[in-house]
Formats: structure tokens, C-alpha cells, sequence
């Protein structure tokens, strides 16, 4: 075979929803059929969703699984399916499923499980250890799963060394902001290493907090890009390969020549009768980057949209301050719901400045959002006079601003509670790192959209969004007053933390990167102000505990990421 038409199905599919997952596979098995596709790859545990997490401990949910992928060999007539499930024989692996022409003919066991990061999967899988190869209307086609790739002496170059032709990686890569380029550079990278063609298939969409990028691609024998996939959103890849060039270029290539033959085994699958004549096909779209700002507020939207709607949520309500976290927040949701599925919700104290009140009715009206105004002084004068003689003798301190934001997060639960909405909760990583927030006031809340988004990237997402076509939504002011929580008479972030600009930094060295208050005061900041910080992240692990989940984009994420005890007396 010269040339084999693949397509590479990039779906949005539901950990759990078996039956959901399974009826997208299979319409897009048909589609593949539709398009004269030889062979269709869809992403790593398509049927089971990713991550699947304890669900794997139950037998019952394994099974299940298993049942599933011969429903879907029964769609296959006709063509070839490359689909990501759980198989289970003494044990449980992440595998691929080769289902030919209406029928299961083979699996591969992905080998390289990934126990770092968000990723544990040596707690659920079992490594597989064999390199099936397979043969496709003559093509030669090694299948792995995911990390395999990673790897530059892994199960795809043991595969290209046994002959294989066109290597296809189904995966669920995590997003974080620029991990799509440097995941293209590898791929080109082992294109051109095993002079093979690429097929790249990468899921897409939200799962807890969690983001898959999609931007699946494919790359020739020389480690140019034939095609690339949409970001954020489903695509439907499809191109016709040369497969006779990778021969052709082998035949050039005289490192190949130095190499031992890898022992693999080889699964000749039977020839299919095609109905028809295959029908043209357009060349391969090859989708832009999506520049850096922009590829974060699309991951941002992305990851709330599904999960509001994949919790069984249909509508959404922010505590609108006047500031830009919320009105960042009251943005993302807006795009990613719908502005009739948003409420924002104004709650003025005897410290809010009048000004908070109508930029956040500007705001709301820019969007198209709902708006309400609550005012909290008699609730909070309320707790005041309960809190009267307990209190005597006691100045006012942080106890009565911090009231202030547990009465607003009671008013907003109460209306997640009668209304059925999801609480957006504002708060950004800066404040996160140093526990500038409130334990079950502005933190309460279902999902947190920004809690990975460092403040100074607020900014630039806000001011992105607001040149967008449409002209701005976020009233000027609210991006150019200083920051504050407008707790207490003339209030500003600054009275308890450095500038955003050197928190960011600062936070970003010990964080991100792990360096020590020596290593950090060597980059140029003031040591005081560097072991403050540092105190503040560390002894706030128990508050980041209790905060809701919320969309990854950094590289390291509190939670998943950056696991850390409560209970620790080490410090810098």
C-alpha cells in the first residue's frame, strides 16, 4: 500500500459514561467509514474516560468496560479502529484495542505509566511488556499509548526498528500554558529519529480539573507537520499518508543500517472490501497555534464549561466585587455557558466603594449576565451584636473583615441551594499561594475557575478579553484601581502583600520551581519580604486543602501537582 487515509477522531468524552463514550466512538467510526478512512485512532481510555482513577478497582466497572469495546468491533466493518480502553486479564492494563473489520484482532499495554505530576497510574495499571505491530492493507503500524512516546528509546522506536511504518500515539495529555508546542517538537523529533510517520491523537476537553488540549497532529518521515487539530474543541482529523515515502527515505537513511531488527510481533490483519469508490479528500487542515493569552482563556473556558455541564449543572453564580478576579471569572463563564446561564451577584458592605457596585452593573450589562444586588450590612451587623459580648474588651482585627466574606459566601450557597446554580468561586493563585482568602467565605464555593491563574496573568487575560471583536466588557477602572478587598476603610492588597509583580515572581520560584530562600533572595528580591512569602505559602497548605477544584494551566498546580503535608515544621 502507497497510501493509507487515517483519521483521527479527537473527542470530548465523560469518565464513567460508558454508554455515551461508546455511542461518539461509534458515530465516528461511521464518519471514518463515510470519509473512505483505512483506519480511525481515537484517544487513550476513550471508553473509559481519563483519568479514571478508583473506578478501576471495581471490578464491576472493568467489565463493563471490557463489554463496551465489543460493541464498538462490531461497528468496525469494513475498517480498522484504533480505540483507548482498560483491559484485564491477571491484572488491569491501559490499552489499545485493534478492532479490524468487525472484530477484536489485537491489543497493545501501554509500558511507561506515568506516576508524577497529576498522573498515577502505576496505582490502577499494571505495565504491559509485548510490541505488537500490525499490518494494515499493507502498511506496517505500531500503536502506543500516551508517555510511551515520551520516551526516545520506548515502545515506538522498539516498534519502528520491527519494521513498522506509521507509528499512532493515542493519548490524554493534561494542558498546561505551552505544553502544546514542546509536545509538537517531540513528536517531529520522533518522526524524524525513526523515519516514520506520526499520528498524534489527543483528547480534548474538561475532567475535574483537569483540561485536555486536543491539537492532534500528524507528522511525516521527515518530522514535518501534514496536519494539526483544533484546540479546545472536538475535530475530526483526517489525511492520506504516504506510506511508500518512509520505505523510500529508510532506504536513504544509513543509521538504520547500524541498528539490530527489534523482535516484535507482527498481526497481519485480512484485507476489507471497500464499497464504493473512495471519495476525495481536501488537503489536511493544519490549525494555527493559538497564541499564549488566548490559549489560556480557551483552556479556562473550556475546563468550567465541562464541568458545570458534565456535574449536571446548567447555570452558574458569581459574587460580583468590582474587581478584576471576579469580573475575569464573570467573563470565562459567560463564554463558556452562555451569558442567560450566568448570575452575578453585587454584595456591598458599609466598605465598598460606590463605584464596585456600578462597575460590577457594567460589567454584568457588557456581558449580558443577570444582576443582583445584596447588600450584607444588616447581616453582618447582625454577627456584630452576637458577637458583642464574647468580644468585649477585643480591638476590631482580621475576625470581623473576614465575616464580611463568610456572610457573602453564605448568601451565595444559599443561592446555589434554592436555585440550583453552581457558586464560581474568584479567588487567583497569588492569593491561593499565601492564603490571602477566606476559609468558607470567598473560598466557598463549587468550582474555582482562576485558583491556578497567577494575579499578573488576571490582567493579561482581562485585557485580552476585552479586544476581543465586541469591544470591551470590563469597565477600565476595575483593570486600573489598585487591588482590594474593601474589608476595612480604605483597604488595599498592598497593607498585606508585596506587589503583585514580586509576589508573582517570588511565587514562581518557590512554587514553580522548587528554589530555596537563598536561591530566590540571589535573583534579586529583598529577604524579608522572601521569607515572609515563604511563611505565608507554607503555613497555608490546610486552607488550599479545603478550596474547590479548579482549571490547571501552570505546570504546577496546588493539588494534584504539589501534594504537600499540613502537618510540617520544616520551613526555609
Amino acid at each position: 500500500m502507497d497510501n493509507l487515509r487515517i483519521a483521527l477522531a479527537q473527542i470530548n468524552v465523560t469518565v464513567g459514561d460508558l454508554a455515551g463514550n461508546v455511542g461518539q466512538i461509534v458515530a465516528h467510526v461511521e464518519r471514518a467509514r463515510e470519509v473512505g478512512a483505512d483506519l480511525i485512532a481515537f484517544p487513550e481510555l476513550a471508553v473509559t474516560g481519563y483519568p479514571p482513577e478508583d473506578l478501576l478497582l471495581k471490578p464491576s466497572f472493568v467489565a463493563a468496560n471490557r463489554a463496551a469495546v465489543e460493541e464498538i468491533a462490531a461497528a468496525t466493518r469494513g475498517l480498522t479502529a484504533v480505540v483507548g480502553f482498560a483491559d484485564v486479564e491477571e491484572d488491569v492494563y491501559n490499552a489499545a484495542a485493534v478492532l479490524h473489520d468487525g472484530a477484536l484482532a489485537g491489543v497493545y499495554r501501554k509500558q511507561y505509566l506515568p506516576t508524577y505530576g497529576v498522573f498515577d497510574e502505576d496505582r490502577t495499571f499494571r505495565a504491559g511488556v509485548a510490541n505488537p505491530i500490525f499490518v494494515v492493507g499493507g502498511a506496517v503500524v505500531g500503536v502506543s499509548v500516551c508517555e510511551d512516546i515520551w520516551y526516545p528509546e520506548g515502545p515506538p522506536q522498539v516498534q519502528a526498528r520491527g519494521g513498522a511504518q506509521l507509528l499512532i500515539n493515542i493519548s490524554a495529555s493534561p494542558y498546561y500554558a505551552g505544553k502544546g508546542a514542546a509536545r509538537e517538537r517531540m513528536l517531529a523529533t520522533r518522526a524524524a529519529d525513526n523515519v516514520a510517520l506520526v499520528a498524534f491523537c489527543n483528547l480534548v476537553g474538561g475532567q475535574d480539573e483537569l483540561v485536555f488540549d486536543g491539537g492532534s497532529v500528524i507528522f511525516d518521515e521527515r518530522g514535518e507537520l501534514v496536519a494539526r487539530g483544533a484546540e479546545f474543541e472536538e475535530d475530526f482529523v483526517v489525511a492520506d499518508l504516504d506510506v511508500g515515502g518512509v520505505f523510500r527515505q529508510r532506504l536513504h537513511d544509513p543509521r538504520r543500517r547500524k541498528e539490530p531488527v527489534a523482535s516484535v510481533t507482527r498481526v497481519v490483519l485480512p484485507p476489507v472490501a471497500r464499497e464504493g469508490p473512495r471519495p476525495d479528500l481536501p488537503d489536511p487542515h493544519i490549525l494555527r497555534r493559538l497564541p499564549r493569552v488566548e490559549e489560556v482563556y480557551r483552556a479556562l473556558t473550556a475546563g468550567t464549561r465541562d464541568y458545570v455541564r458534565k456535574n449536571g449543572f446548567q447555570q452558574a453564580v458569581i459574587g460580583l466585587s468590582g474587581g478584576v478576579d471576579s469580573a475575569l471569572v464573570a467573563c470565562i463563564a459567560a463564554d463558556a455557558l452562555e451569558p442567560e446561564n450566568v448570575t452575578g451577584v453585587a454584595m456591598p458592605s458599609r466598605y465598598s466603594a460606590d463605584f464596585s457596585e456600578t462597575d460590577a452593573a457594567r460589567l454584568a450589562a457588557n456581558l449580558g449576565i443577570h444582576f443582583r444586588v445584596i447588600p450584607i450590612e444588616r447581616a453582618f451587623q447582625a454577627y456584630l451584636d452576637i458577637l458583642a459580648k464574647p468580644f468585649a474588651g477585643q480591638e476590631p482585627d482580621v475576625t470581623e473583615e473576614n465575616l464580611q466574606a463568610r456572610v457573602r459566601g453564605n448568601l451565595l450557597m444559599a443561592l446555589s441551594n434554592k436555585f440550583g446554580w453552581l457558586v464560581l468561586t474568584t479567588g487567583n493563585k497569588s492569593e491561593m499561594s499565601v492564603g490571602y482568602a477566606t476559609l468558607y467565605g470567598d473560598m466557598a464555593g463549587g468550582f474555582a475557575v482562576i485558583k491556578d491563574v497567577p494575579k499578573m496573568l488576571v490582567y493579561e487575560l482581562a485585557r485580552w478579553r476585552n479586544a476581543r471583536p465586541g469591544g470591551p466588557v470590563i469597565p477600565e477602572r476595575v483593570l486600573t484601581r489598585p487591588p482590594s478587598a474593601e474589608l476595612r476603610p480604605d483597604q488595599k492588597d498592598t497593607d498585606s502583600l508585596p506587589p503583585y509583580e514580586v509576589l508573582d515572581a517570588i511565587l514562581q520560584a518557590y512554587v514553580e520551581e522548587d528554589r530555596s530562600l537563598a536561591e530566590i533572595v540571589a535573583l534579586g528580591f529583598d529577604e524579608p519580604v522572601v521569607r515572609r512569602v515563604l511563611r505565608m505559602v507554607d503555613r497555608n497548605e490546610y486552607k488550599r486543602r479545603q478550596a474547590p477544584p479548579g482549571v490547571k494551566i501552570t505546570p504546577r498546580a496546588f493539588g494534584r501537582d504539589r501534594r504537600l503535608p499540613i502537618t510540617s515544621r520544616y520551613c526555609e
